[in-house]
């Protein structure tokens, strides 16, 4: 199988999950483990930001809402710091407008929870060809 990261050649994609919700921070790395990617769960964006993966990071599933700085503030930071990860955006909240304001702002891709694991693919698939 060709890796979805060309960058990398034979190394697998590192993905990176900012969840504070427990159960998705310990079962999406499982997942993405399953579909060829290696993953790091972090449980804010203050803990992404301060981990050192920023760089390697070829794909972000980002949650919406979460204590602290939300995922559409992590999303300006990284931008601020010249950061092009493609982001992947995850949430529980209904509203069309934050869709429509987050894809604005150049996310790859937006879920509702709960999601099925092949939309997930899709969109990781769909984020890594935009690198």
């Amino acid at each position: 199988m060709e890796s979805p990261n060309r960058r990398s050649g034979n190394a697998r994609p590192l993905l990176s999950v900012v969840d504070d919700d427990e159960s998705v921070s310990e079962s999406l790395p499982d997942l993405l483990g399953e579909f060829g990617f290696a993953a790091r769960a972090f449980s804010s964006a203050q803990e992404f930001l301060s981990s050192g993966c920023i760089d390697e990071t070829t794909c972000l599933i980002l949650d919406i809402a979460m204590p602290g700085m939300s995922g559409p503030e992590l999303q300006q930071e990284l931008k601020r710091r010249g950061k092009d990860i493609p982001i992947i955006f995850i949430t529980g909240q209904r509203e069309e407008t934050i869709r429509a304001r987050v894809l604005k702002q150049g996310a790859a891709g937006f879920l509702l929870k709960p999601f099925s694991d092949a939309a997930l693919l899709v969109a990781i698939k769909t984020a890594l060809q935009t690198t």
